[in-house]
């Protein structure tokens, strides 16, 4: 399956954060970028915000408080495999990894190796994650 070919597993989506296509529509995702788009919407959203659907989302908002240490990137790591093992079925999670930004005390890293079901291909997703900071 080439990068540009549709596939009813990856599907389409609209663009995010929405916008105005080149022909006055909602832009919509290319579809090499559909799952990265829909893994980004997961863990930027925290369980709650969806009034129709209050489950949704990853549990890593509760930690933005948290110190930067092992425990908090070990909690990450598990917040995160749940999230996307519960809302995107068209990957299989591999690893996890999560450790602090040695240029940046208050980020932790968040690197998802994952497969494409449909596809066999193998990707990586970095995703930083703001801390606020003890004052």
């Amino acid at each position: 399956m080439t990068p540009t070919s549709h596939s009813p597993l990856i599907g389409r989506g609209w663009a995010f954060p929405p916008q105005i296509g080149a022909q006055g529509g909602l832009a919509l995702t290319r579809p090499q970028n559909e799952i990265e788009q829909a893994m980004l919407i997961i863990l930027g959203t925290a369980p709650g915000e969806r009034v129709m659907r209050p489950a949704f989302g990853c549990r890593l908002h509760e930690l933005l408080f948290a110190p930067n240490n092992v425990q908090t990137a070990a909690q990450a790591r598990r917040y995160v495999s749940e999230a996307l093992g519960m809302w995107e079925p068209r990957i299989r999670v591999d690893e996890v990894n999560v450790y602090p930004d040695p240029d940046r005390g208050h980020v932790l890293v968040v690197e998802v190796a994952y497969t494409v079901k449909d596809t066999l291909d193998r990707r990586t997703l970095v995703y930083p994650f703001y801390l606020i900071p003890e004052e």
